[in-house]
């Protein structure tokens, strides 16, 4: 009985482990197949997390060039400076304007280097008060000193702390010289507009006192001593007279009023006019005619205002006994093309070196001299499509020749 019993109950045992199993791999086989599902989710989670991290680092990547684009192509010099005046950054701009003549200490391109021209940027800014703030500095580049304007700020990080500085560098040279030149063409057309008015008031009494020495002259004619004076006074206000015409026509810049006019005639009224100049400094007149008269269209008054400055210029360079000539010719000797007028003189000359400048406004080697005279003469003569040249031979005088064109026409 027992031994009949016993093969029964091991296979039911059997069975029981059987089942078991079964469920145990059944348990296992959805386990592995939970687990494979996970590992699947896993991996697409992956794959996608992988696949934002590559579009984050390619838009990071698009941004930081976007970035370093922008920051290429400012206008102005960027610089971010560690300690130490250590590089962390520097477009191309900054580069540029702190370019030195010295190779050496051209500006790094290597961020983390230490540079001396870095340091002595900062170690100026420093002395001059503007490491944290805005200022102007020259700086000696290739092209030359240059002025540039200087904005730092300090950079905190996280902590607090300040090690790093930003600059921002622009070339401020040419917007420096426009503002110079706009305060000076400012303050040139102040004294212009103070001159004028000047000019203006003194000119209306002045020609009352001209009437009156004329009338005084002509009243003296027949007593030397008080010609004399009366020499002196029409001397004195006939210089004052083509000072302020000077001042007046340089200043207004007026178009000429043309109108037909002996040229030959208007040398002798000229000459008459200059005489008590001349006898008050002792010296002479001369006025050669080799083509008759001569009508041109001219404007008289500026005509005269022309041979007044040529005639007073070469008084002040003449001593006692020397003589002022003027003469009218045909410009080159070719008759009906040209008129030529030159005022010769034998004065003390004109030094080569200050030849060329002798025509530019204010300039003058005399004291108390406004030095308008020639630039007047030379805007004349142009308004006239003439031409005005002067040659110059030191000790011996010089000569100031004008041509202007002739059309045809005599009296």
């Amino acid at each position: 009985m027992h031994t009949r019993e016993a093969p029964a109950a091991r296979r039911k045992t059997l069975t029981r482990a059987f089942v078991q199993f079964t469920r145990a791999a059944d348990s296992l086989e959805k386990s592995y197949g939970h687990l494979q599902s996970e590992a699947q989710r896993l991996r697409c989670e992956l794959e996608e997390r992988n696949r934002d991290l590559s579009r984050s680092l390619e838009e990071n990547a698009r941004i930081r060039q976007y970035l370093t684009r922008i920051l290429e192509c400012l206008p102005c010099g960027v610089l971010v400076l560690g300690p130490a005046g250590k590089l962390r950054m520097a477009n191309a701009e900054a580069k540029k304007l702190l370019e030195t003549s010295g190779g050496a200490n051209a500006g790094p391109s290597v961020a983390g280097e230490t540079n001396a021209c870095y340091e002595e940027l900062l170690r100026r800014l420093e002395a001059e008060g503007n490491s944290n703030g805005e200022g102007e500095l020259t700086w000696e580049t290739a092209e030359g000193g240059r002025l540039l304007g200087v904005a730092c700020a300090v950079m905190p990080d996280g902590e607090g702390k300040s090690s790093e500085r930003a600059l921002l560098l622009r070339d401020i040279t040419e917007a420096h010289r426009l503002a110079e030149a706009a305060e000076a063409a400012h303050r040139r057309d102040s004294l212009a507009q103070m001159a004028t008015l000047l000019a203006h008031e003194i000119r209306n009494p002045l020609g009352s006192l001209e009437l009156f020495a004329g009338l005084l002259s002509d009243a003296a004619t027949s007593q030397p001593d008080l010609r004399r004076w009366t020499d002196q006074i029409q001397a004195g206000l006939r210089q004052l007279s083509a000072t302020v015409d000077n001042v007046l026509q340089f200043h207004s810049q007026a178009p000429p009023q043309l109108q037909d006019v002996n040229l030959g005639l208007l040398l002798r009224e000229a000459a008459q006019f200059l005489r008590p100049l001349a006898r008050q400094r002792e010296l002479r007149i001369d006025l050669i005619n080799t083509i008759g008269a001569i009508v041109l269209p001219l404007d008289p008054h500026r005509i005269q205002q022309v041979i007044f400055n040529l005639a007073l210029n070469a008084f002040r360079a003449m001593t006692r006994g020397g003589a002022f000539t003027m003469r009218l010719g045909w410009a080159d000797g070719r008759e009906g093309e040209a008129i030529a007028c030159r005022f010769e003189d034998q004065g003390a000359g004109i030094a080569e070196e200050i030849l060329p400048r002798i025509l530019e406004p204010g300039f003058t080697t005399q004291a108390g001299n406004p030095g308008l005279g020639l630039a007047v003469c030379r805007t004349v003569i142009q308004q006239h499509l003439g031409t005005l040249e002067i040659s110059s031979v030191p000790g011996q005088g010089t000569a100031v020749t004008i041509t202007l064109p002739y059309a045809g026409g005599r009296e």
